[in-house]
């Protein structure tokens, strides 16, 4: 079967909410709220992170780079999709099409390997105080994440290049709000097994192996933490993970429902949970890392009384 030139002759057409245009009215007001928020939230993270020496420590060097692929992926898909909330004609060039897919994909791999590394830091941290400006040096540091990074790179470009060598039989509606990879996948006229193993393949190595290790990493700070005989000390080691244990709770309990909740004819609430998941996870994360630190509230006020000084000056 002759492939289609997608490049030049095919756009895909996202369907979204298209038959409930009142509730798309609703969704690009939310949305826009929620993207806005992400970018506040996560570039005055980074700003504090660069600009404060207090922060210059390995827990926040990998909260600039959550903040920083939270940016990324978030970018990549909500502003297009709050055009299309606004309009009738709903398309995305085969290119624009593949750079989301493949964005989103690198984006989803690298925050859960991310997560992983985040906590082994918190585990050291814990677990290995004395040593832990010696095994978290910052050579470490930028190899765990230049490797989370590149491993997510890796695995989305494998899922990508296996996508568009599919033929396809001019089927070009996505049901969904974005290219979903494996919505993309579904509209080729070929036999996609290897495509959906590589999915399901991946989809094990990402999210479950980084939550075992996450689950293990926590399992030792748990005991060593039971063994502090001070009740004050128990809760400064506690709440040096809190903020880390809510963004993986939330993280992957989103993923989790959606992946395991019943199967609807109804594909709204899917797709419905799937935008949400994708903006407001990016959304919460600066703000459940800023709301009770100190350091970070430390940071904003010296940055605001500089800024206020630079002004009278």
């Amino acid at each position: 079967m002759e492939r289609a030139n997608w490049t030049t002759e095919i756009e895909f057409i996202l369907q979204g909410l298209s038959e409930y245009p009142k509730a798309e009215k609703v969704l690009f007001v939310m949305c826009l709220v929620m993207y806005l928020v992400i970018l506040l939230g996560n570039s005055t993270l980074i700003t504090l992170t660069i600009l404060d020496p207090c922060l210059h420590t390995p827990m926040y060097f990998f909260l600039a780079n959550l903040s920083f692929l939270d940016l990324l992926y978030t970018s990549s898909f909500v502003p297009t999709t709050l055009i299309h909330f606004l309009s009738k004609k709903k398309t995305i060039s085969f290119s624009r099409c593949v750079v989301q897919m493949s964005v989103s994909f690198t984006m989803g791999s690298t925050e859960c390997v991310l997560l992983a590394v985040m906590a082994y830091d918190r585990y050291v941290a814990i677990c290995n105080p004395l040593r832990y400006p010696i095994i978290m040096s910052k050579t470490l540091c930028a190899q765990m994440a230049a490797g989370s990074w590149g491993i997510g790179f890796l695995n989305s470009l494998t899922e990508t290049v296996l996508a568009v060598r599919l033929s396809f039989c001019g089927r070009n509606v996505i049901n969904h709000f974005v290219c979903e990879i494996l919505a993309f996948v579904k509209l080729a006229c070929t036999d996609i097994t290897l495509n959906e193993t590589t999915i399901m393949l991946g989809n094990v190595i990402f999210l479950f192996t980084p939550l075992l290790l996450i689950c293990v990493s926590y399992i030792f700070i748990l005991s060593t933490v039971l063994r502090i005989n001070s009740v004050e000390g128990r809760k400064k080691a506690f709440s040096t993970c809190s903020a880390h244990i809510t963004v993986v709770t939330v993280f992957y309990g989103a993923i989790l429902f959606m992946y395991m909740k019943p199967k609807s004819k109804d594909a709204t609430f899917g797709k419905l949970i799937a935008l949400f998941y994708g903006v407001v996870t990016p959304m919460l994360n600066p703000i459940i890392y800023s709301l009770r630190n100190m350091e970070v509230h430390g940071a904003m006020r010296k940055l605001m009384s500089r800024h206020c000084f630079w002004r009278k000056g």
